[in-house]
């Protein structure tokens, strides 16, 4: 059994166990698990990916580290291509959109197998760029939709991607009355199927799982364990909604309130959410707003029609070679070395 996976999984069960029972205890602890730990997540939310951006961008880069797999521009005869090495801020603008919205790169994996001891093939990842696909839609999606909780009245477009995230609607028998249960929203589902599928992958694959430690695991059974509590509030079990508008609108308003009729499953799933939230930008989530930094990917591949000067070079005394062969031109005319000039004859 792998110790790294199980240490997440511990981990993750505690914490929720330390809101859900800790709440029970009394209003002062439900007004640090709901009011408290929030603002303190998002301040360090909003520090941590500061702190991380900046960083990133106070970083040196002396010259063009472009990743490509494609022809740089170069001679008439060779077609250039545009997207995979572009030379030019839209190529490089393209292939940003393409990166950030397609996982372009990821598209374009590939995973080696050797068959027979002798012949190795190689094979795209279709899987892993569909299953991580899934996740970060299914999370933006979640996210968006949550917004219905913290804005009064609600935007249009979050109106419109619950209908369109809710298109399946399950009715069922119930006492002789056939009763209609909340929309069922998919991005939730898929949000669960996609993390378990990455994990899995994390647990089954030989060379995944070697490389895979606690902080792999850790982001993937707390937003699991988010997207599961969740659900079971909404299908499974009974929450007052009025009063989770009000405490969530208290929050954003900065009239922080506890009201009654608040379960202590929503206090558990909010404080998973606010350690997600607080672990963000010190682990590896970071790469969200890493991309845009990555000069691997925002710079553009034109080192064949521009020379690029490193602009932090420092000024260093260098020795000519003017200057050397004025310092050993007779020794150097001794054991036969060609000079640029030869020595003045002595009057």
């Amino acid at each position: 059994m792998n110790k790294n996976y199980m240490v997440s999984l511990i981990a993750v069960i505690v914490l929720f166990l330390i809101a859900y029972v800790g709440t029970q205890l009394g209003a002062g602890v439900q007004m640090v698990f709901g009011i408290l730990v929030p603002y303190l997540a998002v301040a360090l939310f909003v520090a941590g990916f500061i702190r991380r951006v900046m960083g990133w961008s106070r970083s040196a880069v002396p010259f063009r580290i472009t990743t490509t797999c494609g022809q740089q521009p170069s001679l008439p005869g060779f077609k250039q291509a545009k997207i995979d090495n572009p030379s030019t801020t839209f190529g490089v603008v393209v292939r940003m959109f393409l990166e950030i919205v397609c996982f372009r790169s990821l598209f374009r994996n590939t995973k080696m197998k050797l068959h027979g001891g002798t012949k190795m093939t190689h094979q795209l990842e279709i899987f892993l760029w569909v299953g991580a696909l899934a996740f970060h839609y299914a999370f933006f999606t979640v996210v968006v939709r949550h917004l219905r909780f913290f804005t009064e009245p609600v935007p249009f477009f979050v109106t419109i991607l619950e209908k369109v995230d809710s298109f399946m609607r399950i009715e069922i028998l119930y006492d002789a009355v056939q009763a209609g249960l909340p929309g069922v929203y998919m991005s939730g589902l898929v949000l669960v199927a996609a993390a378990i599928y990455l994990f899995l992958r994390r647990v089954f694959i030989p060379q995944v799982r070697y490389i895979s430690l606690v902080n792999d695991f850790f982001p993937l059974f707390l937003i699991i364990a988010i997207a599961i509590s969740g659900i079971f509030m909404r299908y499974l079990t009974k929450v007052d909604i009025v009063a989770i508008k009000e405490l969530t609108m208290g929050l954003v308003t900065f009239r922080p309130t506890i009201p009654d009729g608040v379960s202590y499953l929503f206090f558990a799933h909010m404080f998973m959410v606010s350690v997600l939230l607080a672990y963000f930008p010190f682990s590896k989530l970071m790469h969200m707003g890493g991309v845009f930094l990555s000069p691997t990917r925002n710079m553009t591949g034109n080192t064949r029609q521009v020379r690029h000067v490193n602009p932090w070079n420092h000024p260093v005394k260098v020795h000519t070679y003017e200057e050397y062969e004025d310092d050993f031109r007779e020794k150097m005319i001794e054991v036969g070395l060609p000079v640029v000039k030869m020595p003045e004859e002595k009057a």
